[in-house]
């Protein structure tokens, strides 16, 4: 089984090699903004004489947008544009073309409905300050060395790394895997090296292939396992709260760039950014540890894994509870349980958005009309079960996975609404034999309960 898989590393590089880094970075954030300029300038040319009532022959003609393209017209203009373009490599500049043309193709697919989510926004000029540094090298020498500890790019030459790449190297030393392409990136004060590889990978088996298992997020465990075992939540962010605002008041109080006056920024505000800046990649680097760790922990083990496909844009709209949802990372949970599962010989259950996990009785079936974010144990009105309200969402998760006949299917409605209710719902019900059908208005009879509001959790 061939699979596309990223090898991530650390790098140790000396001051020469870091400048020449930012230069290449730098050539293609000069090349995005020269296109896009280009791009915009036709465009906003074309507005105008559709203004002044001009044909559509006789406007002035569209550029392409796509990399071939754009690189042509690059190629044709980087003399005047940028005489010292020898001095980088060439996949410099078709780093800063290729983001432009994937920048352009999901703005166009968005307006045109082609595109699934939020709305993507016009491309934006990228700042020298603001923008990322990275570069991305897809032909030439791209290798590791040896010893494991040094990696060679294209006229960056030989790059120390800061641990081992044994991993990879194994797998390029036995021909199971090879390099596509290779992107330098500043995250955190820290320059990283990600090799995006093709991967060959021997079939595998869950350790219990037979086993299903629901799993139910939240802030107060991370996660709620259908067995009965609870995921403590870390919270990365709550415990590195009082050193980040400590950083950020002493970067607050130095003297920092502005823009009205050209005034530069201090060595002592620059010494305190990267501090500031260390201090949230060491919060996101806990935070992708520890969930990388948690789903391969589930897909290794379980042959079916079912989680909710929550609404995690809406959750986040509640000013209460978005700055735990977003350390907690529970659309990332659901992102890797997805690929960890098929790569493991698994396969992941998407249970509905509107299915009312958390109200529906994991013994009768019965369903309450509302529950409360604050009441934390389940009291089934018809059964008389008690249960800790995650622990019975979680089981009821684990029950869908009866209705799902077939390996990687869509979401499942399971047994409860895949619509929510008008306001003032009738009391719990028996369990019905199918999802509810909703009516014109999109609810749904009273027998299918509701489901919890988006912008809370279990």
């Amino acid at each position: 089984m061939k699979v596309i898989q990223a090898y991530r590393f650390a790098l140790d590089l000396t001051p020469f090699q870091e400048r020449a880094v930012l230069a290449h970075a730098g050539a293609a954030r000069v090349a995005y903004n020269w296109a896009l300029a280009r791009v915009k300038a036709v465009m906003d040319q074309r507005a105008a004489e559709r203004s002044y009532g001009v044909p559509e022959e006789l406007l002035t003609p569209t550029v392409g947008w796509s990399l071939a393209k754009l690189r042509k017209a690059w190629n044709q203009a980087k003399p005047e544009v940028a005489p010292w373009w020898p001095e980088c490599s060439k996949e410099a500049y078709n780093t800063g073309l290729d983001n432009l043309a994937c920048g352009l193709k999901n703005w166009s697919d968005s307006r045109a409905g082609k595109r699934a989510g939020r709305r993507v926004g016009f491309p934006r000029f990228k700042s020298r300050r603001r923008a990322t540094p990275s570069v991305r090298f897809t032909t030439g020498a791209i290798r590791v060395e040896a010893d494991r500890k040094h990696v060679v790019l294209p006229r960056l030459g030989r790059l120390k790394l800061h641990e081992s790449a044994r991993k990879l190297a194994r797998r390029l030393e036995a021909g199971t895997a090879r390099i596509l392409s290779a992107t330098v990136r500043r995250d955190g004060g820290r320059w990283h090296v990600a090799f995006c590889v093709e991967v060959e990978r021997a079939e595998r088996t869950p350790k219990r292939p037979q086993a299903v298992v629901g799993v139910d997020v939240g802030i107060t465990h991370l996660a709620v396992l259908s067995t009965g075992k609870l995921v403590p939540n870390p919270r990365h962010l709550d415990e590195a709260a009082q050193r980040m605002r400590r950083l950020a008041r002493q970067m607050s109080r130095r003297v920092g760039p502005d823009r009205r006056t050209g005034q530069r920024p201090s060595n002592r505000w620059e010494h305190a950014r990267q501090q500031v800046a260390r201090a949230h990649a060491r919060v996101a680097n806990l935070r992708r540890d520890g969930l990388h760790k948690l789903t391969t922990r589930l897909a290794g083990k379980y042959g079916t894994i079912v989680v909710e496909d929550l609404n995690v844009a809406g959750m986040l709209r509640n000013r209460r509870l978005a700055r735990q949802i977003a350390d907690a990372g529970f659309g990332e949970i659901r992102r890797q349980v997805a690929y960890k599962a098929e790569r493991n010989g698994g396969r992941r259950i998407l249970a509905d958005r509107w299915y009312p996990s958390s109200k529906t009785c994991s013994d009768c079936g019965a369903v309450k009309a509302k529950l409360p974010l604050r009441v934390r144990t389940y009291i089934c009105d018809s059964c008389g079960l008690t249960l800790d309200r995650d622990l019975n969402a979680a089981r009821n998760l684990a029950a869908i996975a009866r209705e799902a006949t077939t390996a990687g299917s869509g979401p499942v409605a399971g047994r409860g609404a895949d619509r929510k209710t008008r306001p003032g719902g009738s009391v719990a019900t028996k369990r019905q034999p199918g999802p509810a059908q909703a009516d014109k208005t999109g609810t749904v009879p009273p027998q299918g309960g509701t489901c919890r509001s988006v912008a809370t959790t279990h």
